[in-house]
């Protein structure tokens, strides 16, 4: 009927779209990406995640696909951290930033405690004038892609990239640690 035609084509458009976003993230990848594998690796403490809505759902995402490989990491709320969760910050850790905006207020505070106690940031972030792109120590920049929502109100192509830019700095990391099949198997 016209209508499954319809609700296909929909599905169809949304994962291309997605797909170019990929591609566009795939050609931006630059030393920026390395220096931050470079910054985890080198990290004596933990990767701390943080974020907020949609972007906080693939940052605790990253943070678990990180521990699960073998880099020690937890995930805080932003709202929560300036409820007393920015105790959990120490000097040696490292800090991972998602904002689409880099403008989520919630982030300020978190931004700077890292720099009271010396914790490197990643930022990722689709604005590169943004709060969190200009403090951040590495920014990861996404690429500036249309959402595949028609009204571009819900975030789609912006959390697929930010998801596979999480899943490529954990397995650039793990590779760069040697993590086996049986290392992991302890890690399961």
């Amino acid at each position: 009927s016209p209508a499954h035609a319809d609700i296909r084509a929909t599905g169809l458009r949304v994962i291309r779209q997605e797909v170019e976003g990929l591609k566009a993230l795939a050609d931006a990848l630059d030393a920026t990406f390395e220096h931050a594998v470079q910054c985890i690796l080198s990290a004596e403490h933990r990767v701390v995640v943080c974020a907020l809505g949609k972007s906080g759902h693939v940052g605790r995402k990253v943070s678990a696909t990180l521990a699960a490989s073998g880099t020690p990491s937890f995930f805080i709320h932003a709202s929560e951290a300036s409820h007393g969760d920015l105790g959990m910050l120490m000097e040696g850790d490292v800090l991972m930033l998602f904002s689409n905006s880099g403008e989520t207020p919630e982030l300020k505070p978190v931004v700077e405690r890292a720099a009271m106690l010396s914790i490197p940031v990643i930022g990722i972030a689709s604005r590169a004038e943004s709060f969190l792109m200009r403090k951040a120590d590495f920014p990861l920049l996404l690429p500036d892609m249309p959402e595949a929502c028609p009204n571009a109100i819900a975030p789609t192509t912006s959390t697929t990239m930010m998801m596979a830019l999480g899943d490529a700095l954990a397995v650039a990391i793990m590779e760069q640690r040697g993590m086996s099949r049986k290392k992991m198997a302890a890690l399961h």
